[in-house]
């Protein structure tokens, strides 16, 4: 059909992308109480090259933070752990959420940091959770009475330190995401990683839309930990390919340095 004859007809033609770029980054877990473990990172995963069809709905979820502990006293040898962050998917690419942080102290010990995107920090020598391959790091080993820092998508967690997030300029500005929380050692919280990660001793929160890990809760029998952050979706592909034929979840959507740019913050889809 000639471009007359589609002019005609109201037809417009369409170019839509044969591949995206895509950085998936999972939600963040909860950090421990009662000197409590940060908590992993989510899951980071991003490449070139992905091959997308035309036409359909392509499934975007964006995972959930972790919830912080919530302690009840130093005798809580059950509880005063986080939870595990949501996982966050992308077509047939999926993040894992971040392992929780275990509770520090609470009249025993060994308790063991979750698994996940990236594990969380063990608590009372409990050993650290395991990253997942590809995605993130292992939490630390926890030092006695305290919970470790939680594992990065950089760097594992330290003895108190979170491990580090990883930076990407896929939205066109360099960004680092995917920090592990901080632990606890006595009355002092250790640093989250870089990308967002909760400061230890305050239970600090990870920073929104960053799939960090939550910071441990401080030495107080009824201290809770952080909640973790939430996760993120990003795609883009050049711009002289057509915008997506339909969206859902409200993406943010830009067209900046060459490229087509969409960035979920909640759950949604889109179509070429």
């Amino acid at each position: 059909m000639t471009g007359i004859m589609q002019a005609l007809l109201g037809g417009v033609t369409r170019n839509p992308p044969p591949t995206v770029e895509y950085l998936v980054v999972a939600g963040g877990a909860g950090g421990g109480g009662a000197r409590g473990a940060g908590g992993g990172a989510g899951g980071y995963r991003t490449a070139s090259g992905f091959s997308v069809a035309s036409g359909s709905a392509i499934t975007v979820t964006v995972g959930a933070g972790g919830s912080g502990s919530t302690v009840t006293g130093f005798t809580t040898s059950a509880g005063g752990a986080g939870t595990n962050g949501s996982n966050s998917v992308f077509s047939s690419i999926t993040s894992i959420g971040g392992g929780y942080g275990a509770i520090g102290w609470s009249g025993s010990s060994y308790f063991n940091g979750g698994s996940g995107g990236s594990g969380g920090g063990g608590g009372d020598f409990g050993a650290g959770g395991a990253g997942t391959a590809g995605q993130g790091n292992a939490g630390a080993e926890g030092p006695e009475n305290d919970g470790a820092g939680g594992g990065g998508a950089n760097l594992a967690g330290g003895s108190v330190n979170g491990g580090s997030g990883l930076a990407s300029s896929i939205d066109g500005t360099s960004t680092d995401r995917a920090g592990g929380g901080g632990g606890v050692a006595g009355s002092s919280g250790g640093a989250g990683g870089s990308g967002g990660g909760g400061a230890g001793n305050v239970g600090g929160t990870g920073s929104v839309n960053t799939g960090s890990g939550g910071g441990g809760g401080n030495f107080l029998a009824t201290s809770n930990g952080g909640a973790g952050g939430s996760g993120i979706v990003i795609l883009r592909y050049a711009d002289t390919y057509s915008l997506a034929s339909a969206t859902t979840g409200s993406p943010t959507v830009t067209t900046s340095g060459g490229y087509k740019i969409y960035k979920w913050t909640a759950s949604g889809s889109i179509t070429f």
